[in-house]
């Protein structure tokens, strides 16, 4: 079970404060920070929804471009031995080395889903 909710190509994380008893979450993958709470998951969930709504309305209402979540890109930096092996990798299988790194990371994320 993955502990976010999605809507309209946003994330947010969903939390439980012991020391409150209140769920709460935070809009993951932005740099604008976006919060909301709720007393059960369905009224954490629908504050989320709301919280997305809201932040594009404000957004239009300043003329602000949304910022969205997770690009694409990322920098990682690995050792040169490894670097020059996934490389060789890669090419070996005739495969960019991006769409090599997706693929091992796509795996990679699928496994861990499962246990």
């Amino acid at each position: 079970m993955h502990n976010i909710f999605k809507h309209k190509g946003y994330i947010g994380s969903v939390e439980y404060d012991d020391r409150d008893g209140i769920l709460h979450g935070r809009m993951l993958g932005i740099s604008d920070i976006i919060s909301y709470e709720g007393t059960s998951v369905q009224k954490l969930k629908k504050d989320f929804q709301n919280a997305v709504e809201d932040y594009l309305d404000a957004c239009r209402e300043i003329d602000k471009e949304p910022e969205k979540p997770f690009s694409g890109r990322f920098m990682v930096r690995i050792p040169r031995e490894l670097h020059a092996t996934i490389a060789l990798t890669a090419k070996g299988k005739k495969k960019s080395l991006n769409a090599w790194v997706s693929d091992a990371l796509a795996q990679a994320a699928q496994e861990h889903a499962k246990g």
